[in-house]
């Protein structure tokens, strides 16, 4: 997929996103589809995921789609380092599952379609000019996802605050240091920042109690959660996970996450990789769950291949279709 604009973290920069499409068919020849968006930050490929797809041929050859729990947990066993690659497949089952029984996802999970909530729109970093730009482009949104971690990122900031009154929720992508995190974030909260991700690299727990009460603005957690085994370890440290279908294996695992989350008292953000609408709308399912939306990875390409959850005014709307509601578009040759 391209991206409308060149995307840069504190980490990385790229202009194109490969991502793998996932197809399963049953007895009855009902298919599903899933996406696979892998990140080499957590040591997945395209390569990887084609190879683990092939792989999980002998866990899926003459399954249920219906036990989805005793599948998922085969895969996690014998591929506990690919999420991104189990979330397609997981993904797939579902929209199998939800098909046969001729109802959306959401209902399958047991949970509605009402009160639609808004999704925060990324704002990569760049040059101020582009940034100004950038927001410009996306007034109807009331949230804004800055990405952070360069030294001029409170400059940036400021001059956005000029020409928005959007929410801001900023994302340091493990670029900062304790005490870059405790000035920055002390000046952040006067231009209203709602929240932080991520200000570390992973593991640094100490740095995170270090700013705890040092700081009001709440931290929530991304790199350092991909599953529900990982949050007993920041409960108490921070305000809240960021919950991403890529990161955790899929829709079964994250909603053990949601459900660990609220045992620990933290409040739940969904978040994304660049995807297409495919996986963007099964996360979407989940969003009645959750106190923060963060899945606007489709609105950041410029040929997505697929149609499904829609964006009103910042509002994501979840499809009627049974599943998860997606079809195919051809936009390749037009892109």
């Amino acid at each position: 997929m391209k991206l409308r604009h060149t995307f840069k973290i504190a980490r990385e920069t790229r202009s194109i996103q490969d991502n793998i499409v996932v197809e399963l068919k049953d007895e009855d020849g009902i298919s599903g589809l899933g996406e696979a968006a892998p990140t080499s930050f957590f040591g997945e490929s395209i390569l990887s995921v084609a190879a683990v797809c092939n792989e999980s041929t002998d866990v899926l050859k003459n399954a249920d789609p219906f036990q989805t729990e005793d599948i998922t947990r085969s895969l996690a066993n014998k591929f506990p380092g690919n999420s991104a690659a189990r979330a397609a497949i997981d993904i797939a089952l579902h929209d199998i599952v939800g098909k046969k029984l001729k109802i959306p996802l959401y209902k399958l999970l047991g949970l509605n379609r009402t009160g639609e909530k808004a999704t925060s729109f990324t704002i990569g970093i760049d040059t101020l000019e582009k940034m100004c730009e950038k927001v410009d482009e996306v007034k109807d949104f009331s949230i804004l996802k800055i990405k952070v971690g360069i030294k001029n990122d409170i400059e940036i900031l400021k001059e956005l605050r000029k020409i928005t009154k959007a929410i801001f929720r900023v994302d340091a992508n493990t670029g900062w240091t304790v005490d870059e995190a405790i000035k920055k974030l002390n000046i952040m909260e006067e231009l209203g920042v709602e929240l932080v991700e991520q200000p570390f690299p992973i593991g640094n727990i100490l740095s995170l109690r270090g700013i705890r009460d040092r700081v009001k603005i709440p931290v929530f957690a991304d790199e350092d959660v991909k599953n529900a085994g990982d949050i007993p370890a920041i409960s108490g440290v921070v305000d809240g996970i960021n919950i991403k279908l890529m990161k955790c294996g899929g829709i079964r695992e994250a909603l053990r996450m949601i459900h660990t989350a609220r045992a620990h008292n933290l409040k739940v953000m969904i978040g994304c990789n660049i995807e297409s609408s495919l996986s963007i709308t099964a996360a979407a399912h989940l969003i009645s769950l959750v106190d923060y939306v963060d899945l606007d990875g489709h609105l950041l390409v410029t040929n997505d291949p697929y149609l499904g959850v829609t964006v009103d005014k910042g509002k994501l709307l979840l499809p009627e279709g049974n599943g998860l509601g997606v079809v195919k578009r051809n936009v390749w040759e037009t892109a």
